[in-house]
């Protein structure tokens, strides 16, 4: 059955505003587009930022009274507003599966594979594979600032060692750590859903007995091997002390989810601990290894 897709350019008028109006009509998803080509970077936690021209978007089942609409439109934001109003048909289809057929294997450095929906690549025998799909919480290798960690891990086998995944999204990096030998991770996020996601994966690639989730604030205090944090580049900075304490001496902490303009902030925040390894940079991002004195 195909669906009917009402977009409006925002203009003056307040997205939100205009999403509670579609969701109020009926609508089963509203969702924010660029209008203007504007790149947004991830934002801190907690803000929810928009481009400066925004596109709502709303879906709407087929049968919908597009007059009433219209008119209530009028109504509510002015005729203008009405007139920018453009309709579209939109086929129904499985758009999880839809996803998945374009979401194939990646490899990062030499042996790491991430591989959705059971795929395996071919001629690899000494891959290490993470069955991973893409799901409701951040992270599936895709993104530059995962990437660059994981390849840095592919690098840097963390054999024997205890990691800490500070801000663990999906807990890619968690089970990348352990499928390459790590004897214990610790992954830490503020989001539930995020430790629900993590726990989930790592029993799909059964690495769960090595696993422990908790929120930051029930981590245990005993430093780590290695802690990877792939969050962004302010709170990094805010957390320097507390992530330093989080490593003991000798041991690598390994930063990501920095845009490379923001790479020395980061780095001099960090400078008093931990002695800069070769930075990792990829499309306008870096990832920053320290080894703790």
């Amino acid at each position: 059955m195909p669906w009917l897709q009402l977009s409006l350019d925002a203009a003056d008028l307040d997205p939100e505003a205009l999403s509670a109006f579609f969701e109020s009509a009926g609508a089963l998803a509203v969702t924010f587009e660029d209008a203007a080509d504007q790149p947004l970077f991830e934002p801190d936690p907690g803000d929810t930022p928009l481009w400066s021209s925004t596109r709502v978007v709303a879906l709407f089942e087929a049968g919908l009274d597009r007059g009433a609409l219209h008119r209530r439109l009028a109504e509510t934001f002015g005729a203008d507003a009405a007139a920018r109003l453009r309709a579209g048909s939109l086929e129904d289809r499985d758009w999880e599966r839809a996803w998945l057929d374009d979401f194939h294997p990646m490899r990062f450095g030499e042996r790491l594979w991430i591989c959705p929906a059971g795929q395996r690549p071919e001629g690899q025998p000494d891959a290490v594979l993470i069955d991973l799909d893409p799901g409701l919480a951040f992270g599936t290798g895709t993104h530059p600032t995962t990437a660059l960690c994981l390849r840095w891990l592919d690098a840097h086998p963390p054999r024997g060692s205890d990691v800490i995944d500070y801000g663990c999204g999906s807990g890619i990096l968690a089970i990348a750590a352990l499928k390459l030998g790590a004897a214990r991770v610790r992954a830490t996020d503020i989001d539930e859903q995020a430790l629900w996601a993590t726990e989930g994966n790592a029993r799909r690639n059964a690495v769960a007995g090595r696993l422990v989730t908790c929120l930051p604030e029930q981590l245990d205090a005993a430093p780590a091997d290695l802690l990877l944090a792939n969050i962004l580049a302010n709170p990094l900075i805010e957390l320097a002390p507390r992530l330093a304490e989080r490593v003991r001496p000798g041991g690598w902490l390994v930063l990501s989810g920095i845009l490379a303009g923001q790479a020395q902030a980061v780095a001099a925040a960090y400078r008093p601990w931990f002695e800069a390894g070769t930075p990792l940079v990829q499309e306008g991002w870096a990832c920053l290894p320290g080894l703790r004195r």
